[in-house]
């Protein structure tokens, strides 16, 4: 073969091989999601020990590993825990997972003494009937680790709630399970006239002076729940009849508690 006839061969050869080599470079494997974290980790560090300098949170480090913080260290109250994170999560604009191991030190307490002190915190002095009687707040506390459950009647309220149990010393953990309802003209209105069915009975005049013996009256699409504690079953029975009572109430559920009736 002549070498003229060859080279268009060669020239194709040629062709072929760099087109394979091209195809080698486009199906190269990515960078692992790791390689990558690992990249932007002094940045995000710089961010995250800017967020932790602060007199509270002197005894907190925070760690970046594979785009990852982990905080560790110790606090006095749950608050300065909370509080940690929320600094590095405002730092890192909510894009870097968080670890927070950090210690909750400080005093100990007893669940049993703890729970009663935050139930006290947690029981609003007076009855506002713009608020208070449509609330409900309780906790369950085991090995420190406090449970907050209720009803709010708007997300400030269950932020007031959840701040007013991290500052206290003794809670080593919180997990908020309030419920909070959502707005609605009816149930504003059902309300309020729960409000004057209920209160407005003479006989349980005296529940809107004591906080730790209010009527709640908390109400959701409609559907009315009484809690709290009364008397005697006597004024049980007498409240489920006045909330049965108020026009456009799709079901009233009576979980109110007859004071020591559990010691009899």
């Amino acid at each position: 073969m002549s070498l003229g006839s060859r080279i268009p061969a060669l020239v194709l050869s040629g062709v072929m091989a760099m087109g394979a080599a091209a195809v080698a470079v486009a199906q190269a494997p990515p960078q692992s999601p790791a390689a990558a974290a690992n990249t932007d980790d002094p940045a995000i560090q710089a961010d995250v020990n800017k967020a932790l300098d602060n007199k509270r949170l002197r005894g907190v480090t925070g760690k970046v590993v594979n785009g990852t913080v982990t905080l560790t260290g110790t606090v006095s109250v749950y608050a300065d825990k909370a509080e940690a994170a929320k600094r590095v999560q405002k730092a890192t604009h909510k894009s870097v997972p968080i670890s927070n191991q950090i210690q909750v030190e400080g005093a100990e307490v007893s669940d049993q003494a703890l729970g009663q002190k935050l139930a006290g915190k947690l029981t609003i002095d007076g009855l506002d009937p713009n608020r208070t009687a449509f609330e409900i707040f309780n906790v369950s506390v085991q090995h420190g680790a406090v449970t907050l459950q209720g009803f709010a009647l708007d997300p400030s309220s269950k932020d007031w709630a959840e701040s007013t149990v991290a500052d206290v010393a003794g809670v080593k953990d919180l997990v908020d399970k309030i419920q909070v309802a959502p707005p609605s003209p009816m149930d504003a209105r059902v309300r309020q006239d729960e409000f004057r069915a209920i209160y407005g009975y003479p006989t349980f005049t005296k529940y809107a002076i004591n906080p730790a013996k209010t009527i709640r009256i908390l109400v959701l699409n409609g559907n009315v729940t009484l809690a709290g504690v009364v008397d005697t079953q006597t004024h049980k029975e007498q409240a489920s009849l006045r909330a049965n009572g108020v026009g456009g109430v799709f079901h009233v559920t009576n979980d109110l508690q007859v004071a020591g009736a559990s010691e009899r």
